[in-house]
């Protein structure tokens, strides 16, 4: 297959992605594609593709994000309640 495949924008602003392409990315009826602009481009990336690139990325954090802002805040209220 060809690194590059020339498609028409059809009724509706649809895009046909060709057979080759769909069967390469196991894109199916259904798959879920994120659209995303870059520079003068469009994108489609399928989202489980999106989901298993952020699970790396994120995979060596080990504290919750969510729990240390809690705690930061916590702590920034504690220390507002102690000034005069």
């Amino acid at each position: 297959m060809s690194d590059t495949t020339v498609v028409s924008v059809g009724p509706k602003g649809r895009v046909v992605i060709p057979v080759e392409i769909r069967r390469q990315l196991g894109i199916g009826e259904g798959s879920e594609l994120v659209a995303l602009v870059e520079g003068e481009a469009v994108v489609l990336v399928p989202r489980s593709a999106i989901k298993t690139r952020l699970r790396s990325m994120f995979a060596d954090v080990r504290t919750s994000l969510s729990e240390d802002l809690i705690a930061d805040r916590r702590a920034a209220s504690a220390a507002e309640s102690l000034e005069p």
